[in-house]
């Protein structure tokens, strides 16, 4: 399996290659040469595999530069009962019959990132051991990134985190979680700005190369590869919880602000796993809503991100869409660099009275958006009608997913979050606070440590080659 950029610069490279390094050198994102093929005969004999061992069939035609028993423990190590709270690490709960939520925010960080973060930290781990080098990861947060990738790289040898968030903009629990953190291979940056501003200068200095090669920055942002091929196998696990047989179709609801989480959805149909629909949910931050439903792509303006109660997806630059438009394109490189060329700018493209987006049904996608009372009511009827608490990223992909799925084809939700994570919008929704799993009840109340800085790519650059100390 070799690698090439959705902007045509990059050589053929190996899973290894591309792991530490976030964007490719071209400024596009790394993407199998080929997404591999899963005939009948395979789908039927993973029908009844064990997470662990769903999890190696997928990765090991990814990352086949890996030897498969290092493969394995790497996979053993990382989805465990202990960490995951279950065997069957992504359980489906089914609210009733062809109604499904997959439970996926059981890790330690009570978020579905944790799934991925988790693998990415023993990958990482795994790779510098044999090299012997050093890595810094920078990478930015709207919420639930920066706390999944601070717990699963705390303390590894030869890593430190740069995690760069919002300041004020994450709920409460979310800044507790991340910013009580005291290793001191985990340093937080609180950028005055939006998340917009923070993923502008990470992307900012990935293309500084003298930089970037000089202090070995990598990047846990849902551009790395790997997180979105770990992804990628629980579309499959929940597909088999939910049908009874390989010759039914699913569909899926994804909350989504980055294009992360439903970019390893699209993988997984062009796989050959039998998706009906990907639902796509956007909150009142609604630019991937807005081009599926018109064929429009415009980027806002930081001072047009709306602050929300989903606030994981207060997002208005979705960085893995130019996965999708590659492969909506053909994989045409040149006309991926024409369009982005825009975007980067902050501008919009317009694919509406192009061929191009007639042929965006073929790929499986729907899309609506939800609003903050859309969400309050959704988490209310949820828990009424069948005694399930949801957060609020989740009530979006519900809410929309209910209003968008065809009759009699079953609907799986992607649970984004546990509720103990957005008490707020819950006491609103219920009109109690959601319970707390253990071990979190004073979060808040822990010392935090953090610095908070301007919107200033300089300044960072300086930030983080003091605390390199070159």
């Amino acid at each position: 399996m070799r690698y090439i950029s959705t902007r045509g610069g990059m050589p053929p490279k190996s899973f290894s290659e591309i792991l530490l390094s976030g964007l490719a050198p071209d400024g596009g994102l790394a993407i199998p040469e080929v997404y591999p093929k899963i005939g009948a005969d395979e789908l039927k004999t993973w029908r009844g595999l064990s997470y662990q061992s769903l999890a190696f069939e997928i990765l090991s035609r990814f990352a086949d530069d890996i030897p498969a028993e290092d493969l394995r423990a790497i996979i053993d190590r990382t989805y465990t009962r202990e960490i995951f709270g279950s065997d069957e690490i992504t359980p489906l709960k089914t609210l009733e019959p062809g109604f499904h939520i997959l439970a996926l925010s059981n890790g330690p960080t009570l978020a579905f990132k944790d799934i991925a973060m988790q693998l990415l930290g023993n990958l990482f781990e795994y790779t510098l051991g044999k090299s012997g080098e050093a890595l810094n990861i920078l990478g930015a947060t709207s919420g639930d990134t920066g706390s999944s990738a601070e717990y699963a790289m705390r303390g590894k040898q030869g890593i430190r985190v740069f995690m760069l968030s919002p300041y004020g903009k994450m709920s409460r629990f979310q800044t507790a979680q991340m910013f009580s953190l005291q290793d001191e291979n985990i340093f937080n940056i609180a950028i005055r700005g939006v998340f917009d501003d923070c993923q502008d200068i990470v992307k900012a200095v990935s293309h500084d190369h003298v930089f970037k090669q000089k202090h070995r920055i990598g990047t846990v942002n849902s551009i790395n590869w790997a997180r979105v091929v770990a992804q990628i196998v629980y579309y499959f696990k929940g597909y088999f919880a939910a049908t009874q047989s390989n010759d039914e179709q699913v569909s899926f609801a994804v909350p989504s602000g980055n294009f992360g989480n439903i970019c390893a959805g699209h993988v997984a149909r062009m796989m050959g796993l039998p998706i009906k629909q990907l639902i796509l949910a956007t909150n009142e931050n609604d630019v991937l809503d807005e081009f599926f439903r018109t064929g429009v792509y415009r980027p806002r303006s930081t001072s047009e991100t709306k602050h929300t109660s989903s606030p994981s997806m207060d997002i208005s630059r979705a960085s893995n869409f130019e996965r999708f438009i590659f492969d909506l394109t053909d994989r045409d490189a040149s006309k991926v660099v024409e369009l982005w060329s825009a975007v980067d700018k902050g501008q919009a493209f317009d694919l509406s009275v192009t061929p191009l987006f007639n042929r965006v049904r073929e790929f499986g996608f729907v899309s609506g958006s939800s609003s903050h009372a859309g969400r309050v009511e959704t988490i209310r009827e949820i828990f009424q009608k069948y005694q399930v608490l949801v957060d609020t990223h989740t009530a979006d992909g519900l809410k929309v997913g209910q209003a968008l799925r065809e009759q009699d084809v079953p609907l799986i939700c992607m649970e984004t979050a546990q509720p103990a994570k957005f008490s707020e919008s819950i006491q609103e929704a219920i009109g109690q606070e959601p319970p707390r799993p253990a071990g979190y009840e004073n979060l808040e109340e822990l010392p935090q440590r953090f610095v908070v800085k301007d919107v200033d790519v300089a300044a960072i650059k300086a930030y983080i080659s003091e605390q390199i100390g070159g």
